[in-house]
C-alpha cells in the first residue's frame, strides 16, 4: 500500500474518528455518568468491534448483501430500534452519585454489536473500502487500513470520554445531569435521520 495513500486514509479516519457521531455521543454520556475507568469496555468493543466489522465486510460479506438486500434492510431498520433502546438507556442513566450500585455503562459486547447499526459506522466501512483499498493487493491494504482505524479509534474514544469526564464536575446537579443526558439521547435519536429519510423516500 503506497505511503501517500496511507497518509491520506490516516486523515480520512482520524477525521471520521474523532467528528461526533453515535459512538462519540455514547462516549460521552458515559463519561458524565460512569468517569473513564467504568467505560473502558465500552471504549474496547467501539475500537475491537468495528474494525472486525470493517475486515467482515471488506472480506465477503458486502458481497451477500449486494445479492440479499434484503437481509441489509432487516438490519437496518432493527439497528434502529436498538439505537432508539440505547438512546431510552442514556435519557435514564443515573445522575452521578445516584444508584450507583444498579446503574451500568454499556458494556463490551454492546458496544462491538451496536456498530453493525450505526449508520456513521457503515459510512466510515464503505467509505474507507471504496477510497482506500488497492485493487491489486486487496487483502493486504484491508488489513493495513484496519489496523491503522484501530490505531486512530482508540486515542479518539479516549478524548471524548475523557471530555465527558471532566465534565463531571460542572454537573453535580442532579436535575442538570439529567438533562443533559436527555440532549445526549436526542442527539442519538437525531443521528437516526438518514434511516427515517430513506424509509419516506423510498
Amino acid at each position: 500500500m503506497p505511503l501517500d495513500l496511507i497518509l491520506a486514509f490516516l486523515s480520512f479516519a482520524f477525521v471520521s474518528a474523532i467528528t461526533p457521531g453515535p459512538n462519540n455521543m455514547m462516549l460521552l454520556a458515559s463519561g458524565v455518568n460512569f468517569g473513564l475507568a467504568r467505560t473502558v469496555p465500552h471504549i474496547l468493543g467501539i475500537n475491537i468491534g468495528f474494525p472486525l466489522m470493517l475486515l467482515v465486510v471488506g472480506l465477503g460479506l458486502g458481497q451477500i448483501f449486494e445479492r440479499f438486500p434484503d437481509i441489509y434492510t432487516v438490519m437496518k431498520y432493527g439497528g434502529a430500534f436498538y439505537m432508539l433502546w440505547l438512546a431510552w438507556k442514556i435519557a435514564h442513566s443515573y445522575p452521578v452519585g445516584e444508584g450507583a450500585s444498579t446503574a451500568r455503562p454499556i458494556s463490551f459486547l454492546q458496544a462491538a454489536a451496536f456498530q453493525w447499526v450505526n449508520p456513521k459506522a457503515w459510512a466510515m466501512v464503505f467509505g474507507a473500502i471504496a477510497a482506500y483499498t488497492v485493487p491489486e493487493n486487496f487483502l493486504v491494504s484491508m488489513l493495513v487500513i484496519t489496523g491503522l482505524y484501530a490505531f486512530v479509534g482508540l486515542p479518539s474514544s479516549v478524548v471524548w470520554t475523557v471530555f465527558g469526564t471532566t465534565m463531571r464536575g460542572f454537573l453535580r446537579d442532579p436535575k442538570t445531569v439529567r438533562l443533559f443526558n436527555t440532549a445526549m439521547a436526542l442527539l442519538l435519536v437525531a443521528s437516526l435521520w438518514p434511516i427515517v429519510s430513506e424509509m419516506f423516500n423510498a
